[in-house]
């Protein structure tokens, strides 16, 4: 299960955010991935809690946002929304295209929480 693994990489990817913000913890996690990332959502999910455990994303909301598959046709140029199993243009019908968007699996955004001490010392 290599979702695990993936939840491990984006643990230290979110560890290293916060520190260098001086963070107290992380509330929110946004990925984007698309359907030829070869990640399934639901198993990285499940390893999600595993991986977060005793870190300071530990209780953060995970986000998954399903990013679309794009293709650009070689022949006419047209660039378009295309599905897993038929990657052709939409335009033309071509299926001589490049892959745009749809393989990808990155960090979007993290929501983090400063210390209660920090807060208070900007808000006077």
């Amino acid at each position: 299960m290599h979702e695990l693994a993936i939840c491990q990489s984006l643990m230290n990817q979110v560890e290293s955010i916060a520190q260098e913000r001086n963070a107290a913890s992380v509330t929110s996690i946004v990925i984007g991935m698309g359907p030829l990332s070869g990640v399934e959502v639901q198993l990285l999910k499940n390893a999600y809690p595993i991986a977060s455990a005793g870190t300071i994303a530990e209780h953060a909301e995970l986000v998954v946002e399903q990013l679309p598959i794009r293709v650009k046709c070689n022949s006419c140029g047209t660039e378009s929304d295309a599905s897993p199993n038929k990657l052709v243009c939409a335009q033309c019908g071509d299926w001589r295209t490049t892959l745009v968007s749809g393989d990808e699996l990155m960090l979007m955004s993290v929501e983090l929480e400063k210390a209660e001490q920090a807060t208070a010392e900007t808000l006077h």
